[in-house]
């Protein structure tokens, strides 16, 4: 008994309030930014990017990055000769529309994804699960090829820093109990048959979000023999979540977003 009172008092509670408080950034490495009015079109970025996800209109000045394929490796703002390209904090980039994520020549501009407000959250969030499923919502977790990052990732949600059972979200081990299917990895061809069967198995209504930029869209291994470009050329994904891989915090945001989608 003495030992325990001992660590209470030795370590805090260290579970972050997120959502129901705003994501504290720090140092956080988020989506990059190019700033069109202070780049020169030099393609420098384009050429050194492993993902191939800046697309560029030099004739429009137009430039932007297609979020569904970056890794977030920072490596545009390294070689950018005139900095117009900034690394932003920001990692609440989950949408519902892949097309959100994509910056296409037609479509350059910056667009306004919408977030998830904060309040809809703890105790809400176990109601509105129960009204829809009946009880909390139950997770399945599908790597379809990955790498294990994205995997580390959500392995992540069920420490005590993130605690995601707190908002009555549990990960169980089989699609038959699950409620919602987060898909790691390209979805490889010695996998996709794997993946439609789990899919399948999954009870009806059920949820689909793609975590990581290859699930989104094949990552660096997109248009390779051995993968598909993302997993919605398998499935019907719900909600996108970007990043290799994305923060514990970003996943979180991306499946309050799928849950607030299947209310609606």
């Amino acid at each position: 008994m003495f030992d325990m009172i001992k660590k209470i008092v030795q370590y805090p509670r260290i579970t972050r309030k997120y959502p129901k408080e705003a994501l504290d950034h720090g140092p956080i490495l988020g989506k990059p930014e190019i700033d069109s009015a202070q780049c020169t079109f030099c393609g420098a970025c384009i050429l050194s990017c492993p993902a191939s996800a800046i697309v560029m209109v030099a004739e429009k000045k137009e430039i932007g990055i297609n979020l569904d394929q970056c890794i977030f490796c920072t490596l545009c703002s390294e070689i950018c000769p005139v900095n117009a390209v900034r690394i932003t904090h920001e990692v609440e980039l989950a949408v519902k529309n892949r097309n959100d994520l994509r910056k296409t020549p037609a479509v350059i501009e910056k667009q306004d994804i919408p977030g998830l407000s904060y309040e809809i959250m703890g105790e809400k969030i176990q109601q509105k699960a129960r009204q829809t499923f009946g009880r909390s919502l139950q997770i399945r977790e599908v790597d379809a090829g990955s790498c294990n990052g994205c995997d580390y990732e959500i392995n992540s949600l069920n420490n005590p820093v993130n605690d995601l059972e707190r908002l009555g979200m549990h990960f169980v081990a089989s699609p038959r109990h699950a409620d919602l299917l987060l898909v790691t990895g390209t979805a490889t061809r010695n996998m996709e048959l794997a993946l439609v069967k789990t899919y399948n198995a999954a009870p009806d209504p059920k949820l689909v979000v793609a975590v990581g930029a290859c699930a989104c869209s094949g990552g660096i291994f997109r248009d390779s023999y051995a993968t598909r470009n993302g997993i919605d050329c398998i499935l019907p994904v719900d909600v996108y979540i970007p990043g290799c891989p994305p923060r514990p915090e970003a996943i979180m945001y991306g499946i309050l977003k799928a849950l607030d989608r299947i209310i609606d």
